[in-house]
């Protein structure tokens, strides 16, 4: 090897450790940048009201206390509850939804599909007009009689036509060969969709179920307008019931319709509730972005290397 051929390395060496230095650098101040507002978020859950009152929030917790947390777990079983329901919710919504919305485009994308474009246009459709509130409440109460039901949570977010388009858009880049071949070998079409569509579309599958499955953990609307009972309320909306309370308690107390000695003993916080509340609300989700990650490279990755 040559002189000129090893300082041409060398130099080449020196750039790519110079561009990571860069990269690395600024995708760490970004990264901090995103994180300064979570732990504030985390510092002032274990505040003193009094203190965020007087100094306001900051990195660090002042004057540590737990009321906050001591008043979301007033009654452990109440939020536990809660929680199953979120939990139930979410992971049957996103199963089931993101199966339909999978079939559905994977039957759009196909050409061979006689009716497709006016499917197509059906789903288009919906998205510039729809009925109302008040003929949706009349539809999902009266006709479908879903009043204090778990479908009214459910059947709402199962399908959305904007996870239908981004996973047909996926569908359609796949090459057709890959269906022709699969239909000479004798497959069917369930077979065709389930084990050589899905596998090489994991990147919107990920992201599509990552999509349905916030809808419905941060779902509380639903949650208003269709459950009365306490014991059915999922945890978004139990939450958003427990902030509208104590500011009712407070408003109450500012107007001196309350004695003062009934709030104090019950300990109202609401700022600090209001960060405890978020850190209970999103720490189980949290975990569901490591897991799509990992299948969304990993679905990136799929074909990349030809033999």
């Amino acid at each position: 090897m040559s002189s000129k051929t090893k300082a041409s390395k060398i130099k080449h060496g020196k750039d790519i450790l110079s561009l990571n230095i860069v990269a690395y650098t600024f995708t760490g101040i970004v990264a901090i940048l995103c994180l300064i507002p979570f732990i504030m978020i985390v510092s002032g859950s274990f505040s003193s009201e009094a203190a965020i009152n007087k100094n306001g929030f900051s990195l660090l917790p002042q004057d540590f206390s737990l009321e906050a947390y001591k008043t979301v777990f007033r009654d452990p079983s109440v939020v536990f509850r809660a929680y199953a329901t979120t939990i139930g919710l979410t992971a049957v919504g996103t199963v089931v939804g993101l199966l339909l919305q999978t079939m559905t485009a994977y039957a759009l994308a196909r050409k061979d599909f006689e009716w497709r474009n006016k499917f197509s246009f059906f789903f288009y459709f919906t998205t510039l007009f729809s009925g109302g509130l008040v003929p949706y409440y009349i539809l999902m109460t009266n006709t479908l009689g879903l009043r204090d039901n778990y479908l009214a949570l459910l059947l709402p977010l199962m399908f959305s036509v904007y996870n239908l388009l981004i996973m047909k858009s996926y569908i359609m880049a796949l090459p057709e060969s890959l269906i022709d071949a699969a239909k000479i070998d004798g497959c069917s079409e369930y077979r065709t969709l389930f084990q050589i569509v899905m596998p090489l579309i994991k990147p919107a599958l990920a992201t599509v179920g990552l999509f349905i499955a916030l809808a419905y953990w941060n779902d509380w609307y639903n949650a208003m307008l269709y459950i009365k009972k306490e014991e059915m309320y999922p945890l978004q909306y139990f939450l958003y019931q427990k902030i509208n309370g104590i500011e009712a308690y407070k408003k109450l107390l500012a107007n001196g319709n309350v004695s003062s000695d009934v709030v104090s003993a019950v300990s109202l916080p609401t700022q600090t509730l209001k960060m405890a509340l978020t850190i209970v609300v999103t720490g189980p989700i949290v975990l569901a972005y490591p897991l799509v990650q990992r299948y969304f490279v990993q679905g990136i990755t799929i074909g990349a290397v030809k033999g």
